[in-house]
C-alpha cells in the first residue's frame, strides 16, 4: 500500500497523497545561459518530465529564473548550496520550489529568512541530505554513513523549519549506496508524512547508474514510497527521463506510450533481431499509444509471449501489435495481435489478425508499421 503523505503544490504540479508519482531531473546547461537552459527543459517535458531542477550558483542564475519560466510549461526547482541570499532571489524570480540543505545555508538567522521568503511567495522547501553532507557527529554516532544516521540528519532539519512556523515541506534522503537508500526510505516512512522525493545518488554512468537506480527507486516505490523520482545519471538528462518512465511503467504506476517486449534471441532466428528491436523501440517512442509492441524471434516462445500483448487504456483504440522475427511462423504467432510484421531473408510480411495482408521487402517493415500506427481507426 502506498505511503501516505500530505499534498504539496509544486507550480501546476501536486504530489503526495494519491497524486502520481512525478518525474524530475536536472538541467546539465548553466543557468545563466536562459537559451540553452530552455532548449533543454523543453526537450525534457517532451521526454515526460514532470518538475525540472536548476542549479543556482550565482546571483545572475537566480535572476534568471524569471525569464525561464515564461519560456517553459513544467514547475521549476532552485537548487540552493551555501548562500542564503541565493535562495531568497530564486524564490523572488517565481522558482516553484527551493531544494536547501538548512546546514550548510549558515545560521539560523539566514535560515529564517529563507523561510519567511517561501512562506510569502507559497513556495515549498525541499530539504535534502545525502551521504556526503552528514554531520561530522552522526557519523561519529553511527560510526559512519548508516539509513538511522541520514534519517536523523533529515529529520533534525524539518525541525528546525517547522519550529520556525514552517510546514510546506518535502524530503529527500539519498545515498550513493543502494541498500543504504532503500533501508533509509523503510525507516523514515514510520516517522513523518511529508512527500519524499526519491533517488540514488551519484549512481553513475547511463548503464551502471540506471541499473541500480532501478534496482534502488523500484524497491523504494514498490514498498509504497515515494512521491517523485529522479534517475541520477552522468549523461543526457532525457537519458534520466526515459529511465524513470521505465521504471514507472514496469511497476504498473504509469500508463501510456508505446512499450516495447523484446526476446533475446537465439540460433532459430532469421533476421537481425537485435537491430530490428532497436529501431522499433525508436520508431515508437513519438507515438502516442498506450500499447505494448512484442519483438519475437521464434516459434518456441513467440506465441505464449504475444499472448500476453495488452493493448490501449485512455485511447479509443483495442489494439495489439506484435514484431516477429521469422517470416515462416510470423503469421501464426502474431494471430491474437491486431497488426503485427514479420521478417525473414530479406522478405516482410504485414499481418493483420494473423492473415498476411501485404508482402513487402524486409526494408520496408518498420515504414509500414509506422504507418499503420499513425492512421489506425
Amino acid at each position: 500500500m502506498r505511503m501516505k503523505t500530505r499534498e504539496i503544490q509544486i507550480g501546476s504540479v501536486t504530489i503526495g497523497g494519491e497524486h502520481p508519482i512525478a518525474i524530475q531531473s536536472m538541467t546539465n546547461t548553466k543557468t545563466e545561459d536562459v537559451e540553452a537552459t530552455v532548449r533543454q527543459i523543453r526537450e525534457l517535458t517532451v521526454a515526460g518530465c514532470d518538475i525540472i531542477r536548476v542549479a543556482v550558483p550565482t546571483m545572475e542564475a537566480a535572476k534568471a529564473i524569471s525569464e525561464i519560466k515564461k519560456q517553459i510549461s513544467i514547475p521549476l526547482v532552485a537548487d540552493i548550496h551555501f548562500d542564503y541570499r541565493l535562495a531568497i532571489e530564486a524564490v523572488k524570480n517565481g522558482a516553484d520550489k527551493i531544494r536547501i540543505n538548512p546546514g550548510n545555508i549558515g545560521d539560523r538567522s539566514r535560515i529564517q529568512a529563507v523561510v519567511d521568503t517561501c512562506k510569502e511567495h507559497a513556495v515549498p522547501i525541499r530539504v535534502g541530505v545525502n551521504s556526503g553532507s552528514l554531520e561530522k557527529h552522526l557519523l561519529e554516532k553511527y560510526g559512519g554513513v548508516t539509513p538511522e544516521a541520514l534519517v536523523e540528519s533529515a529529520l533534525d532539519k524539518v525541525h528546525i523549519i517547522e519550529d520556525m512556523g514552517y510546514e510546506n515541506l518535502v524530503i529527500s534522503i539519498k545515498s550513493s549506496d543502494v541498500l543504504n537508500g532503500i533501508k533509509a526510505h523503510e525507516c523514515i516512512r514510520e516517522k513523518t508524512d511529508y512527500p519524499l522525493h526519491v533517488g540514488i545518488t551519484e549512481s553513475g554512468t547511463v548503464f551502471t547508474g540506471g541499473l541500480k537506480s532501478a534496482v534502488g527507486i523500484g524497491n523504494i516505490l514498490y514498498q509504497g514510497i515515494g512521491d517523485t523520482i529522479r534517475v541520477s545519471l552522468t549523461g543526457d538528462p532525457v537519458e534520466e527521463v526515459r529511465a524513470a518512465n521505465v521504471i514507472l511503467k514496469s511497476l504498473g504506476l504509469k500508463k501510456g506510450g508505446i512499450s516495447v517486449v523484446s526476446c533475446p534471441t537465439c540460433g532459430r532466428t532469421q533476421i537481425d533481431l537485435i537491430g530490428l528491436a532497436n529501431k522499433v523501440e525508436e520508431m515508437v517512442a513519438d507515438i502516442p499509444l498506450d500499447i505494448k509492441v512484442a519483438v519475437m524471434g521464434c516459434v518456441v516462445n513467440g506465441p505464449g509471449e504475444a499472448k500476453e500483448e495488452k493493448m490501449v487504456a485512455d485511447f479509443d483504440l483495442d489494439l495489439k501489435v506484435a514484431v516477429m522475427g521469422c517470416v515462416v511462423n510470423g503469421p501464426g504467432e502474431a494471430r491474437e495481435a491486431d497488426i503485427g510484421i514479420a521478417g525473414g531473408k530479406g522478405e516482410g510480411l504485414l499481418i493483420k489478425k494473423g492473415e498476411i495482408v501485404r508482402k513487402m521487402p524486409e526494408s520496408e517493415l518498420l515504414d509500414a508499421l509506422r504507418e499503420e500506427l499513425e492512421n489506425w481507426k
